[in-house]
């Protein structure tokens, strides 16, 4: 008689808990397992109601879709999450009125976007979040990722962000179907 042995699989983080901060409605705590790690959130807080330009970080429960990175500027991110590298030529519309509202886009691009090649390091890793996908509303709020959080830790424009480190942690722990549940 043959015995099989199960497999040990490592274990796969799948709800990253975003919370906000007591009296600081623009930061945040992800609890990461019994990890707390600091980060950013929208400068208008938390919302269940967003709105594009509002400033706000949506509520709900997002699923990290893939990473985008700089290779310039380091090697591809240890995750199980797909990842590809920012080009120069990467946007992100924000136009709601465009029908490539809140999808990436190639730059030059005749609508309003984001670049996503920027001069600082704030998109050197960038997890896109499925908010607004599927369907997409046009006004509800469009490239609302988690990165790299400013030096200071100031308010994003509705994104999480977090130091390097941390982001570089959160991508290591998370499986496939991971999600941040973002908690008012």
């Amino acid at each position: 008689m043959k015995r099989h042995k199960k497999q040990s699989r490592v274990r796969e983080l799948t709800t990253f808990a975003v919370r906000p901060r007591p009296g600081r409605r623009d930061q945040g705590i992800i609890t990461v397992g019994g990890r707390a790690v600091p980060c950013a959130l929208g400068r208008s807080g938390i919302r269940a109601l967003k709105r594009e330009g509002d400033g706000a970080t949506p509520l709900g429960r997002w699923k990290l879709e893939r990473v985008l990175f700089r290779s310039d500027r380091g090697p591809r991110p240890r995750s199980r999450l797909r990842a590809c590298p920012i080009r120069k030529s990467d946007g992100w519309c924000d136009a709601p009125q465009d029908r490539n509202y809140n999808r990436p886009v190639h730059l030059p691009y005749p609508a309003s976007c984001e670049a996503l090649w920027r001069d600082d390091i704030l998109y050197n890793i960038v997890i896109i979040l499925n908010h607004n996908q599927r369907p997409r509303v046009r006004g509800r709020g469009s490239a609302i990722f988690a990165h790299i959080a400013r030096p200071d830790m100031s308010a994003t424009e509705g994104c999480i962000a977090m130091r390097t480190h941390d982001l570089q942690f959160i991508l290591q722990q998370c499986g496939s179907r991971a999600v941040f549940a973002v908690l008012g």
